[in-house]
C-alpha cells in the first residue's frame, strides 16, 4: 500500500530507476519513446498501444480538456527519471505512470529481447508542501542532469529535460506558469534555479532528503 495519497489540485515530486540502477534508456530512439509515453497516455480517454506508432510526432497531442495531470517539469537521464506534476483528477498520477511504466517496459523487454522488471520497484513520489518547496523542485528537476554531472541535455547522451522550455517563451510540453509567472522574467527564473542548484549540491551529502533523491 502506498503511503503517499495522491490530491488532487496538488503537485508531486515523482521519480524512479532501472532495477539494479540499470540504464533503462539505451539510445536516443528510447528516450523519445519514453517522451512519447508522457504525451499520449496523458489522458482520461483509451488510447490502446502506441508500440507501432511513430516513436516521435513533432506535434505533441493537445488533451487539454482531458489530462490525467500537468507536467510542470521534468527530467529524463540514461538510468532514472523525474517528474514534477500537478494531479488533475482522481488517481490521475497513479493511472499515468502505471500506463507509462508498463508500456515503456513492454517496449524495452521486446526491443531487447529481455524478461522481468526494468524499474526499480513502485514510482517514488513526494508531496510538494509549499510553494518555497516547489520553486526548488522544479530547479531540481529542470537541472536533473546536471546534479549528476550529466553535461547538458541531448538525445546522443540519452537526456531530455524541460529545461530549454523554462528559457523560452515558445510552445512547449510542461505548464510553465506556476513556475515562471513568479519571476518577472524567465531570465530571473534562470538565475534563481541556478543559484539554487548549487546549494543543491553543496547540501546534498549533508541533507537526507535531497541525497535520497539523487540515486548515485
Amino acid at each position: 500500500m502506498r503511503k503517499e495519497k495522491f490530491v488532487t489540485g496538488e503537485y508531486y515530486h515523482v521519480f524512479n530507476r532501472g532495477v539494479d540502477k540499470r540504464d533503462i534508456f539505451m539510445d536516443e530512439a528510447d528516450v523519445l519513446r519514453f517522451f512519447q509515453g508522457m504525451n499520449d497516455f496523458n489522458t482520461t480517454e483509451p488510447i490502446g498501444s502506441i508500440y507501432e506508432k511513430t516513436f516521435y510526432k513533432d506535434s505533441l497531442s493537445d488533451n487539454k480538456d482531458g489530462k490525467l495531470v500537468n507536467f510542470i517539469a521534468y527530467c529524463l537521464n540514461p538510468n532514472h527519471y523525474h517528474f514534477l506534476l500537478e494531479q488533475l483528477v482522481d488517481n490521475g498520477i497513479s493511472l499515468l505512470m502505471a500506463k507509462i511504466g508498463g508500456g515503456y517496459a513492454s517496449y524495452f523487454n521486446e526491443k531487447n529481447k529481455r524478461v522481468g522488471s526494468l524499474f526499480q520497484g513502485r514510482f517514488k513520489a513526494k508531496h510538494i508542501s509549499s510553494n518555497d518547496y516547489l520553486l526548488h523542485v522544479s530547479t531540481y528537476v529542470n537541472l536533473n542532469n546536471l546534479v549528476h554531472g550529466l553535461g547538458p541535455p541531448n538525445l546522443e547522451n540519452r537526456i531530455k529535460s524541460s529545461w530549454e522550455e523554462y528559457r523560452t517563451k515558445e510552445r512547449a510540453f510542461c505548464e510553465k506558469d506556476i513556475i515562471l509567472g513568479q519571476f518577472k522574467t524567465t531570465k530571473e527564473y534562470e538565475i534563481f534555479a541556478k543559484e539554487a542548484l548549487e546549494l543543491m549540491i553543496e547540501k546534498k551529502k549533508n541533507d537526507k532528503e535531497i541525497s535520497s533523491l539523487m540515486f548515485d
